[in-house]
């Protein structure tokens, strides 16, 4: 191992690496902030400029910018509710009533530091256990991962808001539309009515219409200019002792990060999902989450970029993409003659080096980068409400289109737009709708495959032990919200019956 890292020492000694690190940290902010813009998107845009560049500067340059767009994506979700990576969505439900009083400063820092806290644990843990987390993912079957899907479907009151009742109508809505597209086993088309939804409802224009375009709505609705007094930020140095707090919260939210970036498939939205459940769950005021809790933002965060680490794991150790940005990753390292898997630690040793020493060394100027660019990126607050309405209009459209290169996905984000803020009328918040979206193919499918390979036997989902021992803790995960809420409603209902026999003794007496 130490001689693996002498090896990717030396390739930084080059000024040409050290140039690709800081270009990918400043694309990556870019690309990360720009809604519609994924960290797959910005990494496939830059493939082409990397076809006469040394491979590891190349591969330095994609990796640094899959590291920066995971993190910027928390600034537009923050500052104007607009996630600009799918897992910032969970960044946005307590990042944006922040910025509302006035301490998107403190978000943006506290996304910032939390994500670094992450990326660097997760790093480490990636160099000394990628052989064997890499089995662990390799153990999941279509059963598996159907139980997982349900795991994470279990979640749902956790993002439901004050009711349950209407987060599960949010989830069963979202269910709904992911039965839209090409039938996962017999390629047969449901509900079909354009070309543009044969693979299901595009995922990234829901998202932008069901958080941003339903905000711009409602700041047209209430166009007056209000803006929050902006509470100072601290100085530098105090500014890192804002995460003393919530030393616990970033220790269970990066290895949650990491074994959920490692199992292919589940990728950083559900690790953002999964942190900031756990977190609400173990918080002493879980009520106030998705309404301003420094400790969501944490979790979301610091989650999405330990999963990034973690997908990195089988894409080296077996060759195996676990989501599209290692797929991009992949593809990259194979146009320069570099095949990931097993042999890549004996045959090109400066190739995982160089991304552990990237992912260790870029870190801190993405950091600075953070840390100096929120106090500016806070002063778009202060924007009149009418500029930012258009802007952010604008900007959520092209993002929009550039992802999908398509008309019609324009005219999905705009539906859900409208569906986010009829919603948001009759209080049903839109992160279970996203949270179907994520799961809900995942599950359909691969519930269909087992059933196939077990030849229609049910049992396959609790003969193995990891998806039973899942489909366990989902069921525990659900109904324990469920008894809870309705022993407080009994408790209630004998409070009000009591109150009720008092008065009436007090006036026949």
């Amino acid at each position: 191992m130490w001689d693996g890292f002498l090896v990717g020492l030396s390739a930084f000694s080059s000024w040409q690496v050290i140039a690709g690190l800081l270009g990918g940290v400043v694309i990556g902010y870019i690309v990360g902030a720009l809604p519609g813009l994924s960290a797959g998107v910005g990494m496939a845009l830059l493939i082409p400029f990397t076809f006469g560049l040394d491979p590891v500067v190349s591969v330095v340059m994609l990796v640094t910018l899959y590291m920066a767009s995971e993190y910027s994506g928390a600034i537009p979700a923050i500052l104007v509710n607009t996630p600009g990576e799918p897992s910032s969505a969970v960044t946005a439900l307590d990042g944006y009533p922040m910025r509302e009083r006035g301490e998107a400063g403190q978000a943006l820092t506290l996304s910032i530091l939390g994500s670094a806290v992450g990326s660097v644990i997760s790093t480490i843990l990636l160099i000394f256990t990628v052989a064997w987390m890499t089995k662990i993912a390799l153990a999941f079957g279509p059963a598996e991962y159907f139980a997982l899907a349900v795991l994470g479907l279990s979640l749902i009151s956790t993002l439901a808001g004050h009711s349950v009742l209407r987060g599960i109508i949010a989830l069963l809505f979202g269910l709904l539309l992911t039965t839209i597209g090409t039938d996962p086993v017999d390629g047969v088309m449901r509900y079909v009515f354009s070309d543009g939804l044969l693979g299901g409802i595009p995922f990234i224009a829901a998202l932008i219409g069901l958080f941003a375009l339903s905000e711009v709505l409602k700041m047209l609705e209430s166009p007056g200019d209000k803006t929050t007094p902006l509470k100072e930020l601290p100085g530098l140095s105090a500014q890192f002792g804002l995460l003393k707090p919530h030393s616990g919260n970033l220790i269970r939210s990066t290895f949650i990060g990491y074994i959920l970036g490692v199992i292919p498939g589940a990728g950083a939205t559900i690790a953002s999902i999964t942190a900031y459940s756990v977190q609400k769950r173990l918080s002493k005021s879980p009520e106030t989450f998705g309404k301003g809790n420094p400790e969501g933002v944490v979790a979301a965060e610091t989650a999405n970029n330990a999963c990034m680490p973690g997908a990195l794991a089988p894409m080296l150790a077996l060759g195996i993409p676990g989501k599209a940005s290692t797929a991009v990753l992949v593809g990259a390292l194979a146009i320069q003659g570099v095949r990931p898997g097993p042999l890549i630690f004996t045959q090109h040793p400066e190739i995982p080096y160089s991304i552990y020493i990237a992912l260790l060394v870029g870190m801190p100027f993405m950091v600075m980068l953070g840390l100096f660019g929120s106090r500016l990126w806070v002063r778009l607050t202060t924007i009149p409400s009418g500029i930012v309405t258009a802007l952010v209009c604008a900007t959520c459209l092209l993002g929009t289109f550039s992802e999908a290169n398509d008309i019609f996905a324009i005219t999905v984000a705009v539906a859900f737009g409208i569906i986010g803020y009829l919603l948001s009328k009759v209080e049903i918040e839109p992160a279970p709708i996203v949270l179907a979206l994520v799961l809900g193919y995942m599950m359909e499918s691969n519930f269909r495959r087992a059933l196939v390979m077990s030849g229609d036997d049910m049992g396959v989902f609790y003969s193995h032990p990891i998806s039973a021992i899942c489909l366990v803790l989902a069921a525990i995960i659900f109904v324990l919200p469920l008894f809870q809420n309705f022993r407080s409603w009994r408790a209630r209902r004998r409070n009000v019956g009591m109150t009720g026999q008092a008065e009436s003794e007090g006036s026949v007496s």
